[in-house]
This record gives structure tokens, C-alpha cells and sequence, in this order.
């Protein structure tokens, strides 16, 4: 008798609704019975699935607009995505990594034109410091750091999390022991500092003393291969972005800066040394170019257009051979500047 009555499939505005009743359950049930309680869990862990394959489709069948836009418009009417997040601790596995999908792709839903994700974080600012913070749980880190660089993807988001303390955290976050947890980190800080053009542009002038002290400091100077690495790669990605000529105007002046990079280019590792010089030929290419880096730059002539002499990349580069030409024609063309 029971499949005469089957019954109605539930909305996507249901399946969220239910959803926030669990949610709020998990946060608030901790005197409840234990076999009342795990038998609530798993019902959450199932409708956390079926709320990610409406938004992803299944084997069956791709995702229907409609739908997605129902379930993004309850989602985000009340505070779902704030009970999600702070109840992720509770959800198994396999449940934390369908949450992170489903808060993964709402970020990127538009309801009737409009990314409702990014209206409902400016005014809920304060979930990005319990993202930001996850990096300090191991079992947490890698979701709420996926989570956290969905959400960046919005202007406002990531300038809150530029302007704020958290960004001096991720200096040591990128280096924290746990591999996997070091890199999800470095990406989201990368994200962080090359996605929004202006707003970078902006933080970095106003920021520019401590920031590139950190960098500089904590990061090219890192005793870790793989930070200086990723740091002299991504310094190279941030000065050679047009939005930010003012701030590398002002790095290639700094005589501390030049020193660093001369560093970098006498690593014995290939990669840090192209690296090294995608940065260096910046100060040497400044038409003008203060004294005392002018005369680094003459004090360490020889030793330079030695080292350039035998430097090659792995695979032939036209224009990296361009720009070595270069930097070397500019080097031996310096004539000392008088400091009177």
C-alpha cells in the first residue's frame, strides 16, 4: 500500500528550510539523548547532499535553473549559511565536504540578475573571521579555506579581509608545519592579492611599510624553500600587475629590497633564480633609479653580468633572453652617480 502514497517531492525552499531547523538543532542539542541525536545528524548529512546535487545535478540529471534559484533565495533569506558554517565542526567528513561545495556554488548563483551571496556577506562580515581562524584547526582548515576563497570572489569581501588584522595571520599561516594546510593558505592569500585589481592597489599603498616588511621579513627571507619560492613568484605577480606601477615604483627605491632579490638571484634552485629575476630586472629597468641602488648595482657589476652570462631557463623563452639582454645592456651602461 505504501507506494500508492508516496510522498510529494520536496521543494528546494523546503530541503533549506528543513535544513536551518537541523542546523539549529546541531548547534543548540547538546544535553540530547545520543541515539536521538545521531539519527537527527544523519538526516542533515542527507539533506546537506541533496542541496548539493540540486546545485550540481547528479548522474541523472543536470541542475535546473529554476531550482537553484529557489534553494539560493531561501538560503540566504535567513541565516543558513552563518548556522552552516559554525555547525561544519559537528557534520562528518562527507557531509563538511558537501557543505563546502554547496557554499561553493551559491556563491556564484545570481537570482534574477543579482549575486545575492555578496548583499547577504557585507552584512555578515563577521563570518569571514571564523573561515580566517579555521586555518588554526587541522580538521577544519581546508574546508573553511575553500569556503573563505568562494567568498572572496565578492569586492566587498575581500577588502574587509584585506583591511582587517587577519591579514598580518596568513604570514604565518603559509608556513604552518602541515603541508596541505601552508599551501590551501598561500592560495587563498595569492587569491587575496591579485583577484580585485583596485581594491589591492588601494590596500597595498595604504599598507606598504608593514606588509612589505612581513614580506620581505617572514616570506623571500623564510629559511623554508617552498615559501620563497611561492613569495618571490607571487612579489613578481603583484609588481608587474599595471594597477600597482605606484607600489612597485616605490619597492625598486628601497636599497633592503634590491639586497633581497641579489639574494634570491644566487639561490642554488633554478626556479627561485627565474623567479628572483622577473623582480631584480624591474629595479634595474627604473630610468630613475636612486643613488644608492645605482651604486649596489656598479659595486656588483662583475658578479652580475657573470652570473647572467650562464643563465638560461629550462626550455627556450624569447623573451626571457630579451629581457636578460636588456637588464645586462642597462647594468654595464651605469655610471656612478655623483651624491654631492
Amino acid at each position: 500500500m505504501k507506494s500508492l502514497f508516496k510522498s510529494k517531492p520536496k521543494t528546494p525552499a523546503e530541503l533549506v528550510r528543513q535544513t536551518r531547523d537541523l542546523l539549529i538543532y546541531a548547534d543548540r542539542s547538546a544535553d540530547v539523548r545520543e541515539s536521538k541525536r545521531e539519527e537527527k545528524m544523519a538526516d542533515l548529512c542527507k539533506l546537506i547532499r541533496e542541496l548539493k546535487s540540486i546545485l550540481y545535478g547528479n548522474s541523472e540529471s543536470e541542475p535546473v535553473a529554476e531550482a537553484c534559484a529557489q534553494l539560493t533565495q531561501e538560503f540566504f533569506r535567513e541565516n543558513t549559511l552563518c548556522l552552516l558554517i559554525i555547525c561544519l565542526p559537528k557534520l562528518n567528513l562527507e557531509a563538511r565536504k558537501d557543505a563546502t561545495q554547496v557554499v561553493a556554488n551559491l556563491q556564484r548563483q545570481q537570482v534574477q540578475s543579482r549575486l545575492i551571496a555578496s548583499d547577504y556577506l557585507e552584512k555578515n562580515l563577521d563570518l569571514m573571521d571564523i573561515l580566517i581562524a579555521g586555518y588554526e584547526n587541522t580538521d577544519m582548515a581546508l574546508h573553511y579555506g575553500s569556503m573563505l576563497r568562494e567568498c572572496i570572489r565578492h569586492q566587498s569581501v575581500a577588502r574587509y579581509v584585506l583591511e582587517s588584522q587577519h591579514m598580518k595571520k596568513f604570514f604565518d599561516y603559509i608556513q604552518l608545519p602541515n603541508f596541505d594546510i601552508a599551501a590551501d593558505a598561500a592560495a587563498t592569500f595569492k587569491e587575496l592579492l591579485t583577484r580585485h585589481k583596485s581594491t589591492v592597489a588601494e590596500f597595498l599603498s595604504k599598507n606598504y611599510d608593514w606588509f612589505f616588511n612581513d614580506y620581505n621579513t617572514k616570506l623571500l627571507e623564510s629559511t623554508n624553500y617552498i615559501t620563497r619560492r611561492q613569495a618571490v613568484k607571487l612579489l613578481g605577480d603583484i609588481l608587474l600587475d599595471r594597477s600597482n606601477s605606484a607600489v612597485m615604483m616605490r619597492y625598486v627605491s628601497s636599497r633592503d629590497n634590491l639586497r633581497i632579490l641579489m639574494n634570491l638571484l644566487r639561490e642554488s634552485s633554478k626556479s627561485i633564480q627565474i623567479e628572483a629575476f622577473h623582480v631584480f630586472k624591474l629595479f634595474a629597468a627604473n630610468q630613475n633609479k636612486p643613488a644608492d641602488i645605482i651604486s649596489i648595482l656598479v659595486a656588483n657589476r662583475s658578479k652580475l653580468l657573470r652570473l647572467f652570462a650562464d643563465f638560461k631557463t629550462d626550455k627556450e623563452d624569447e623573451q626571457f633572453e630579451a629581457d636578460k639582454a636588456q637588464v645586462v645592456k642597462e647594468i654595464a651602461a651605469l655610471e656612478p652617480k655623483d651624491r654631492s
